[in-house]
């Protein structure tokens, strides 16, 4: 009777539900914490899985692993209180192929699993250890294209004279053709400043 009851607790799903927000992601895509928890916990409830703790990051961001709760959460895992990590998408877990490998390593030697809800993903098959590596590579792909856009999209607007962002102390920027202008009601300032300097 005592060996049924250790098979039947093996069954059990007990999970962390795992849900990060940046403060970029927030305002590019709308990904709020309460969104990503909601379908989180929908599919927990459909899967009968139990919900040990629901781990939030907010304003983070997924470039290392050095997150408060993501942290808390893998030692969770190592202590056995939870055997599956649950994600809305897996970008919120990690957008690093290395930070992932790391991750998948940590989930087998803890026999724990991984499940994305918007992706499908479920690492407690093989197609599902496969397709997650693939979908991380597509996103650390997409974070260096967009990147190179930016930088040259900054560079650009460098050489045409348009400044991106505060205009330095002296100047005013005019919003309609984003190029600088003296501002002689601070100007004043600055020059007094390197009268003084020299």
């Amino acid at each position: 009777m005592k060996g049924v009851m250790i098979l039947e607790d093996a069954k059990n799903t007990i999970v962390g539900l795992y849900s990060r927000v940046s403060t970029e992601d927030q305002s590019r895509f709308g990904h709020s914490l309460d969104e990503q928890d909601e379908k989180l916990r929908q599919l927990c409830d459909y899967k009968d899985y139990e919900i040990y703790k629901v781990y939030r990051e907010e304003g983070v961001s997924a470039k290392n692993m050095e997150r408060p709760k993501f942290q808390e959460m893998i030692q969770d895992m190592k202590k056995g209180k939870i055997n599956k990590i649950v994600v809305y998408k897996l970008d919120r877990l990690t957008r690093s192929i290395k930070d992932l490998e790391s991750i998948c390593t940590m989930l087998e030697e803890n026999n724990c699993g991984l499940e994305s809800v918007a992706e499908e993903i479920n690492t407690d098959t093989a197609n599902g250890k496969f397709f997650i590596r693939m979908l991380t590579i597509l996103a650390q792909l997409e974070i260096e294209r967009t990147s190179e856009r930016t930088k040259f999209g900054l560079v650009g607007a460098a050489k045409k004279g348009h400044l991106m962002g505060k205009p330095p102390v002296g100047y005013k920027k005019i919003a309609k053709d984003k190029r600088i202008f003296i501002d002689e009601v601070s100007a004043d300032v600055v020059r007094r400043i390197f009268q003084l300097y020299l």
